[in-house]
């Protein structure tokens, strides 16, 4: 794997403080076509359940983004997540980078 961008290691860094704050196993981050940089945690709740990346596309997508340059999930989290077919319904070339908690690329 390449190195990631200073663009990806942003997401890194937004994911991360999702992560944090939300107290979760994983984070997830999108950058929109327009630059625009949206980020998430899971949710959990007895009437919902959301990954990071379902999150991060749904707050991304409800703000008006019309498309996915890129996804980052970091954590406890890989490509089977479900956030990834949301984020492939809408673009299905973004690529989706996976991070360990620490920030440091898995793959």
């Amino acid at each position: 794997m390449s190195e990631p961008s200073e663009e990806d290691r942003k997401l890194v860094t937004l994911a991360r403080g999702a992560m944090g704050r939300a107290g979760a196993p994983h984070g997830a981050a999108v950058r929109d076509l327009d630059g625009r940089t949206y980020a998430g945690a899971p949710v959990r709740l007895d009437a919902l359940a959301l990954t990071g990346l379902q999150v991060a596309v749904a707050s991304a997508l409800s703000s008006g983004a019309e498309g996915f340059e890129a996804a980052v999930l970091v954590g406890d989290a890989d490509d089977a997540d479900a956030g990834v077919a949301a984020l492939h319904e809408v673009s299905g070339t973004a690529p989706v980078l996976l991070f360990d908690a620490a920030g440091e690329a898995r793959r």
